[in-house]
C-alpha cells in the first residue's frame, strides 16, 4: 500500500519553508493587512476577496495541487524562533524538458522586512531547486525602483540581465520590470571560465 506524500518542507538557519494550511488563515491576513500599505506599490492589486476566508482556503488547495503535480513549490516563511508567519515565496512555472527552469515572486510583511530573511529564503530555495529538483535556471523580475527586492537578488547570487516591457500589472498598470536569474554551474564573469 502506498503511504501518504510527504509535503516538500526547505530549512534554514532561522526558518521553515513549508506549504501553507488552513492553520495559517489567520496570521495570513493580519500579516497581509498589516502590509497593506508596504506591499502595495509593488504587487497586482488585492481583489475585493484578497483577505477572505473563500480566497485563502482556494490559495491552500492551488498550493497543495501545484506542489504535488510539479508545476509550483508555494512556501510560506515561518520563523523557527516562534512560529510567525513571515511572508511567502513561490516557485512557480517549473518547465521541465531542454528548459529545466521556473521563475521565483516573493514578499515579506513590513515587520519583518530589511532583517534578512527574504535573502535566506531565496537562498534555500534555489540550493533545492538545484540539488532536489535537478533545475538550471531560476528567473526573478522586479520593478526597476525597488531597490530592495533588486539588492536582495544579487545577494543571492541573481545577476541582471535586462529589462521586459510592460512586464506584469503591478498596483493597476502594465509595468517594465528587471529580469535577474540564477544560473546553476553559472561561470559569467568568472576570469577562470574556458
Amino acid at each position: 500500500m502506498f503511504g501518504r506524500r510527504r509535503s516538500v518542507r526547505v530549512e534554514t538557519e532561522r526558518m521553515v519553508l513549508r506549504l501553507p494550511a488552513m492553520s495559517d488563515f489567520r496570521d495570513w491576513t493580519a500579516l497581509r493587512a498589516e502590509s497593506r500599505a508596504f506591499l502595495t506599490p509593488w504587487e497586482p492589486v488585492w481583489a475585493d476577496d484578497h483577505l477572505s476566508r473563500r480566497a485563502f482556503t482556494t490559495r491552500v488547495y492551488w498550493a497543495a495541487r501545484a506542489e504535488r503535480t510539479g508545476t509550483a513549490c508555494p512556501f510560506f516563511l515561518e520563523r523557527r524562533l516562534d512560529g510567525a508567519l513571515l511572508g511567502a515565496i513561490t516557485m512557480d512555472n517549473i518547465r521541465r524538458g531542454p528548459a529545466q527552469m521556473a521563475t521565483i515572486g516573493y514578499w515579506v510583511g513590513a515587520p519583518h522586512a530589511r532583517q534578512g530573511y527574504m535573502t535566506e529564503a531565496i537562498d534555500a530555495v534555489v540550493r533545492y531547486a538545484f540539488n532536489q529538483l535537478d533545475l538550471s535556471r531560476i528567473e526573478a523580475a522586479c520593478l526597476p525602483e525597488n531597490t530592495a527586492s533588486r539588492g536582495v537578488l544579487e545577494r543571492a547570487g541573481f545577476k541582471y540581465e535586462g529589462v521586459a516591457q510592460a512586464y506584469l500589472q503591478i498596483n493597476g498598470r502594465w509595468r517594465n520590470h528587471v529580469l535577474y536569474a540564477n544560473i546553476r554551474h553559472d561561470r559569467r564573469g568568472r576570469s577562470d571560465a574556458s
